[in-house]
């Protein structure tokens, strides 16, 4: 088993052993030793959902108010005026064919893939490439769309996608480690309200269980719902 450095030793010893209000939990995890780099801040819900059921997936994307603090790097399958607005909105690559050859022979350093409704049946062969690395447009997460100049601009001003895993747990980077704790709060509180103004209408009993923030490379600390 590999060691622990010293300075994750330290932050352990301050981790809280009860949940926080989210103000209390943000300062605690600011306070955390910190290593050289600007950590991701993460968010991590367990929810109270049945994964198996589709009726119950919770799947979405929400527009933080303070953005991730990181630019994302957008790809959108376009034609005419859509690839147009796409390219104004500040889209890193737009096409058609050419894209989706580019894809298939196993190119992906992007974050996110848009695309418009009448390029889905280009889209759609290469889900098994987009599909594991959880890039494939999709109309529910709002990727699949008509307006694509506007969604373009969300997600390069800090839109986040997020998608229940197996074990019902919903997660998302909500900011960098330098923001100030009032944008952090914001941001945090921002994405929590979201995903529990989505409770699936089939959920039955406690649909938030537990709601954790960390850095990524910090102890957690729960928050007090």
């Amino acid at each position: 088993m590999a060691k622990s450095s010293k300075r994750h030793r330290a932050a352990l010893a301050k981790q809280p052993s009860a949940p926080q209000p989210l103000a209390e939990a943000v300062e605690t995890l600011k306070g955390f030793d910190r290593p050289k780099f600007d950590q991701t801040v993460e968010v991590h819900m367990r929810l109270g959902v049945d994964p198996n059921q589709a009726d119950q997936i919770v799947r979405g994307s929400v527009v933080l108010p303070h953005g991730i603090g990181k630019v994302q790097r957008v790809v959108v399958f376009a034609r005419g005026d859509a690839a147009k607005a796409a390219e104004e909105a500040g889209a890193d690559e737009v096409g058609q064919e050419d894209l989706a050859k580019k894809i298939k022979d196993g190119w992906t350093d992007f974050d996110v893939c848009i695309a418009a409704p009448d390029m889905m049946g280009l889209v759609g062969p290469l889900g098994r490439v987009l599909g594991p690395r959880g890039l494939m447009p999709s109309p529910r997460a709002g990727t699949v769309t008509p307006d694509v100049g506007r969604v373009v601009s969300e997600y390069k001003a800090g839109k986040v996608e997020f998608r229940n895993d197996k074990g019902g747990n919903v997660h998302a980077m909500v900011g960098k480690m330098s923001f100030d704790s009032k944008q952090l709060e914001e941001n945090i509180q921002e994405f929590i309200s979201f995903v529990v103004g989505m409770k699936p209408q089939a959920v039955r009993g406690t649909y938030v269980r537990g709601v954790s923030i960390c850095g990524a490379m910090s102890p957690s600390v729960r928050v007090a719902l």
